[in-house]
């Protein structure tokens, strides 16, 4: 039962950055939200397969801004009106959306003992933190100051940060969305 709550979770959460990212490519008209917007597509869909593979009827609607968890749908609604007043929200808006879903990966990689379920968390994982080096990059580009966490503890964040440029996890995260702040607008 809490393997297929985690499962039905994280597709909405999945769908839940998709969305939020989708919209603000739209209104920003930045290559960094579309990229990333893509991958959490790929993510929705990671989740989508273990669904399958578990016989669990999906959750997520296929109107978009529309949520069955409610706690989602509240974040959505909150998350698509501050990212939409500035560039510099819009930045805070993914990185807050990242943080979440780190600190929802981790809590339910704890609730499973699957080893598909757990490859697929890790690896949804990864991207997040990838994700969130993206936008905090992007957010101190634009501001001028550090990034400052909004879901994690500072000691969560500072431990989730790795020196850009000298890991896996942070180098070529700023190529991918668009570089350090410079968006690549169309």
């Amino acid at each position: 039962t809490e393997e297929i709550q985690t499962l039905t979770f994280m597709r909405e959460e999945e769908k839940l950055a998709h969305e939020v990212y989708t919209l603000l490519a739209d209104k920003w008209d930045l290559r960094v939200f579309e990229r990333i917007a893509a991958s959490e597509q790929v993510h929705m869909d990671a989740v989508m397969e273990l669904l399958d593979r578990y016989g669990v009827a999906d959750p997520a609607s296929t109107q978009a801004g529309v949520f069955t968890n409610a706690d989602l749908q509240a974040l959505y609604n909150e998350l698509i009106a501050k990212g939409q007043t500035s560039l510099k929200d819009a930045w805070l808006v993914g990185g807050a959306i990242e943080e979440v879903d780190i600190l929802d990966l981790d809590d339910r990689l704890e609730l499973t003992d699957q080893q598909d379920i757990q490859v697929v968390f890790e690896n949804l994982r990864k991207a997040s933190y990838m994700h969130l080096n993206a936008f905090a990059a992007n957010y101190q580009a634009q501001t001028g100051t550090d990034y400052q966490p909004q879901y994690m503890t500072a000691e969560e964040y500072n431990a989730s940060q790795v020196t850009r440029g000298n890991s896996a996890m942070g180098r070529g995260a700023g190529m991918r969305t668009g570089g350090m702040g410079r968006g690549r607008g169309r």
